[in-house]
């Protein structure tokens, strides 16, 4: 590794870490501000997790993983996907639709409504697509919108289909039969609760994310075309395809997020169904920096934070919404130290050609001199 690379790994590492200890310092003050106990909420906070903690964790960070993945997708054309929450609602309804009629046996009863969540969640992502292909509309309005138009459209069907368990006021479409609903993995020992089976799916998008991304022509394309369309068209690079494929890629992902859900702990899809995955999606893909590695380990903390809030308020009476202050504090933090880690590292940079311009010229007068 050149000192170069070794100077950027080191800089890439030392932003998280800065932008997390600006975060505690900034949370401390305004709990301090508010006149609520600092020291109490922070052992909370960083408290040891018990077993059935550590599963949760997991599970919760497993599903943002696929969240952030799906976002980091539109991120690497310089696309801002704000729609994966509408694109995984209407995926995740599909499936459960589809999976609900226990057409296939088994396994092939889970795989197929996968397929069908993708399609579903890349059909939805295409409009967006398509109105900023044809129309020039920017996909931060498009996806927007069509986030609230999702949710209004999957609550109308949902009211079609519903079946209503009875004693209870929520309603969902019918229940996945048994043979496809996935037990899980007892992976944390001394406890009952199983990790989600469909971490082999997080492990499998993340492997595909790095590989296509990083060593074919489609992602080389893919990431050409986010930094310059101008080089990329000079290149031969067809632009608007590009956009077209990167959006309808980010939204097949997206797709997938409440595959885990669905399949390993509601079995069905209805009113209790988590929302908000898609806008945590894009918090994580800042902060894990758009790298499959750097992602896992910022789902694991978003997912650390939002399962320690439970004990917030029993613990340190506080009110577990602090954790949202703490998350965006956190990715406040990290832009800014993203940023300047990033003029540190072109500042360096150029430094060191420099020197090495200066080393160059000084030669050359040597050489002439003795000459």
């Amino acid at each position: 590794m050149t000192n170069a690379n070794l100077r950027r790994a080191l800089l890439s590492v030392a932003a998280p870490l800065l932008a997390l200890l600006v975060a505690v310092a900034l949370t401390s003050l305004v709990l301090l501000a508010l006149g609520d106990p600092v020291r109490d909420v922070w052992i909370t906070m960083l408290s040891k997790p018990k077993p059935r903690q550590l599963t949760n964790i997991v599970n919760g960070a497993i599903v943002l993983y696929l969240s952030a993945i799906a976002v980091a997708v539109g991120f690497k054309m310089n696309l801002f996907n704000i729609g994966v929450d509408g694109q995984y609602r209407v995926g995740s309804f599909a499936a459960a639709l589809f999976a609900g009629q226990a057409w296939l046996p088994g396994i092939l009863n889970v795989i197929v409504a996968i397929i069908v969540s993708m399609a579903a969640g890349g059909l939805w992502a295409s409009l967006a697509a398509y109105l900023k292909v044809k129309r020039g509309v920017s996909e931060v309005i498009s996806t927007i919108m069509l986030n609230a138009i999702a949710t209004g459209l999957v609550s109308w069907l949902l009211l079609k289909v519903a079946v209503q368990e009875a004693g209870s006021n929520a309603i969902s479409t019918k229940v996945i039969p048994e043979s496809s609903q996935l037990a899980g993995w007892k992976l944390i020992p001394g406890e009952s609760n199983r990790v989600f089976s469909l971490l082999a799916l997080a492990v499998l998008v993340g492997a595909l994310y790095w590989f296509i991304l990083g060593k074919t022509r489609f992602g080389f394309d893919l990431r050409a075309t986010g930094s310059s369309e101008t080089a990329a068209v000079a290149s031969g690079v067809k632009v608007k395809r590009m956009v077209m494929t990167a959006m309808i890629a980010s939204g097949a992902l997206a797709g997938l997020v409440g595959m885990p859900l669905l399949f390993g702990q509601d079995y069905s899809y209805g009113t209790t169904f988590q929302a908000g995955l898609g806008f945590a999606g894009i918090g994580i893909a800042l902060l894990g920096r758009n790298h499959p590695i750097g992602i896992a380990f910022a789902a694991l903390l978003w997912s650390f934070l939002d399962t320690q809030a439970n004990a917030l308020q029993i613990r340190a009476g506080v009110a577990p919404e602090l954790v949202y202050i703490i998350q965006g504090i956190i990715l406040f933090a990290v832009v800014i130290a993203y940023e300047g880690t990033r003029r540190l590292d072109v500042r360096l940079e150029q430094q060191r050609v420099a020197r090495e311009l200066a080393a160059l010229r000084a030669a050359r007068v040597t050489e002439g001199a003795a000459a």
